[in-house]
């Protein structure tokens, strides 16, 4: 695999350190990494305008200007595939990285063992996103990734699957099922939901991020903990 990785952060020697790193990760596992160095998070904001195709982005918290998390709302707001990987010496940013999705926070000093680890699973997300779905609807074929799927529902022999928009086929949930993988659960008998899309369980309903939520049928709690629980 060839991975295009951004490393961010206002400290040269910090900067130099995790591109060898990150180099040395791809080199064992026998890929490739193309690495670009960025001083602040405006440098990066500027190519990014041009060239939007990061895979990964190794991101400093704090620095001059504009800071990690800030950076990290804005990239969001049109690209949900880029793996967000936080390097901070403090642990008092961490709540905030649920907002962005960021995959994982690495505290300075930085471990080689943890890193890799880390960079390891943004490549099997980033295989996972590959995954397309193929539905006919009127005639035309829609290609949807399936990582955009915040939860589906069904209704009489149709099922309405929500993403960046609503696409409803003519199918079962169980087809639909079939159809995806470890990220989605089944709740109850009529919806299916994207568990990396969930912010919030109560006893009644699922909260997702971005808004909305997916009615919980009694008894399905625990379940639906468990199942966000085995996901991380």
């Amino acid at each position: 695999m060839d991975y295009k990785i951004a490393v961010c952060d206002d400290s040269q020697a910090d900067r130099d350190y995790v591109s060898s790193l990150a180099r040395r990760w791809a080199s064992e596992r026998g890929d490739t990494a193309r690495i670009e160095l960025f001083s602040s998070a405006e440098s990066f904001l500027f190519q990014y305008a041009e060239e939007s195709d990061f895979d990964i982005l190794l991101l400093d918290i704090e620095m001059g200007g504009m800071d990690g998390v800030t950076m990290a709302k804005k990239l969001r707001r049109d690209n949900d595939t880029v793996q967000i990987i936080f390097i901070t010496g403090y642990s008092d940013y961490i709540a905030e990285g649920y907002e962005v999705a960021a995959l994982h926070y690495l505290m300075k000093p930085l471990d080689e063992n943890k890193l890799f680890s880390v960079l390891n699973r943004a490549a099997e997300k980033l295989q996972k996103n590959e995954k397309v779905l193929h539905l006919e609807l009127s005639g035309e074929m829609v290609r949807l990734p399936v990582h955009r799927i915040r939860w589906a529902e069904v209704s009489g022999n149709y099922v309405t699957i929500h993403a960046l928009q609503d696409y409803t086929v003519k199918m079962t949930l169980g087809q639909l099922e079939k159809e995806l993988d470890e990220r989605f659960f089944r709740v109850g008998r009529s919806a299916i939901v994207n568990l990396t899309q969930i912010s919030r369980v109560t006893k009644g309903s699922i909260m997702l991020t971005g808004g909305g939520s997916v009615p919980l049928p009694r008894g399905a709690y625990e379940a639906v903990n468990r199942a966000i629980i085995a996901m991380r």
